[in-house]
């Protein structure tokens, strides 16, 4: 097949065939439509793009593009949005952030022409306030004109303060958009010690936000944020995640950890992605960001609100009971976190595979469906492995020096008599070693039978 002539169904049978193999292949792709599948494989066939990046930036678009507009209902006062924190980890030059820039083109283009707009507006209103309030009665224009709102979905490196008047703007929600992801919790209570981690940790659950502005008499209070996060991160510097309380405030169990086993440096090529495919991505996003979303007497925007059918609901919370059994039996508390956040991360990725289900014409958006459970499933469990790939390099970089040779010396699989001698060849005493072995179950150590482990 030549380059020149590639078509998109060319490009999603060749990638398939190739996929895993170059990518590491590990996320569930099949939970998008095919027309996503399409825009995936072919990012991947034509630019190198890894698989798992790109299916990760392209679920976080669709989740940016939901905002506000839609909730998900477990129960008459349980509702949840689709709010992701995300972090697309690896290496220098593993291809992270073009992903991300693909994805999220369409919100780019759409900020772009709103901020032009703004600009025409802003001059206009600028114009309009030099005038005396008798010329701008005879001219016919308000006597107390309003100054324009800039319509936005992205923010980068930006305060609270900041945060919060630009989404009093902007009800549908927003996006922290950050290439170096470690920007972002590095400057945690770079002004106020510790109210800007509480301020991340209190969005995720959309509980309402009151900002006291210091310029003015006024507070600006949002009744049910939205703003989800995405960025990159290199693999070396996990360890700062983990720094201070967020070990143990639960805010390193918000974030989905996006971590391929291993990728390739991609080779340059003269394949092309066709262009309708970046044409319907533009028309996916489109059709999420331009749906009306009515508002109430006091202006507030009236979310739509998807409750899950009856068969979705008891699969939902099959997942549920078997995820609690896990909870019950897991000894280290780290993973328990994790697990306990995957509860409220799979009812968002329930309600965001139905938007995308319904955005490509598959299913309607009044319920979510059983399709929508399976894969946001699947979804879920991905996330539960990459979350404990996360903790076993964070745990690994934590070792002392005495803790690293002894783990790097112990066989793949051992017993605890045999971990007992190797570890007593370094000077540790046997109870020593039973407590480094007993503290890093789950995440240095897995417990094969008694008495018996691997790494």
């Amino acid at each position: 097949m030549e380059t020149s002539k590639l078509t998109a169904e060319g490009i999603i049978g060749e990638a398939v065939r190739i996929g895993a193999k170059m990518s590491g292949g590990e996320f569930p792709i099949e939970i998008f439509p095919i027309r996503i599948l399409r825009i995936i494989s072919s990012l991947h066939y034509c630019q190198g793009y890894p698989v798992d990046y790109v299916a990760a930036a392209i679920l976080a678009a669709i989740a940016v593009g939901i905002g506000n507009s839609h909730l998900v209902q477990v129960k008459r006062n349980w509702l949840e949005s689709p709010i992701l924190y995300m972090a697309l980890i690896g290496r220098p030059g593993a291809n992270k952030s073009h992903p991300l820039s693909f994805a999220f083109q369409p919100f780019i283009e759409h900020d772009y022409c709103q901020n032009q707009e703004y600009q025409k507006l802003y001059a206009e209103y600028e114009r309009t306030m030099s005038m005396s309030k008798k010329e701008r009665m005879e001219a016919g224009l308000d006597e107390f004109p309003q100054a324009p709102v800039r319509r936005r979905f992205l923010v980068s490196d930006i305060t609270p303060e900041g945060l919060s008047l630009i989404h009093a703007q902007n009800p549908r929600g927003l996006c922290l958009w950050s290439d170096e992801l470690s920007a972002w919790f590095k400057n945690f209570n770079r002004y106020n010690n510790g109210s800007e981690e509480q301020f991340w940790l209190s969005v995720f659950n959309a509980k309402p936000t009151i900002s006291d502005r210091k310029s003015t008499q006024s507070s600006i209070f949002i009744r049910r944020p939205y703003i989800s996060v995405i960025g990159t991160i290199q693999k070396k510097i996990l360890g700062e995640l983990v720094k201070g309380e967020r070990s143990s405030n639960g805010f390193i169990d918000r974030i989905l950890f996006v971590m391929p086993e291993s990728v390739l440096k991609s080779r340059w090529n003269d394949r092309e992605t066709p262009e309708e495919l970046e044409i319907q991505w533009q028309q996916i996003i489109d059709k999420l960001i331009t749906q009306d979303c009515p508002h109430d007497e006091n202006n507030e925007l009236q979310p739509q609100c998807l409750p899950f059918d009856e068969n979705a609901k008891q699969r939902l919370y099959g997942w549920q009971h078997e995820n609690a059994r896990q909870c019950d039996m897991e000894t280290n508390d780290a993973l328990v976190g994790i697990y306990c956040k995957l509860e409220i991360y799979i009812i968002r990725f329930c309600l965001i595979i139905q938007l995308a289900r319904w955005t490509c014409g598959e299913c309607d958006k009044h319920t979510i469906d059983l399709e929508s459970v399976n894969r946001a499933i699947l979804l879920a469990e991905y996330f539960r492995t990459t979350a404990v790939k996360v903790q076993t390099t964070v745990s690994q970089e934590q070792l002392s020096e005495l803790h690293r040779n002894i783990y790097l010396n112990l066989p793949h699989r051992f017993t605890t008599a045999e971990g007992i001698s190797i570890a007593e060849s370094y000077g540790m005493k046997e109870h020593a070693f039973k407590m480094f072995l007993k503290r890093h179950i789950g995440t240095l150590f897995r417990k094969e039978n008694h008495g018996e482990y691997s790494k």
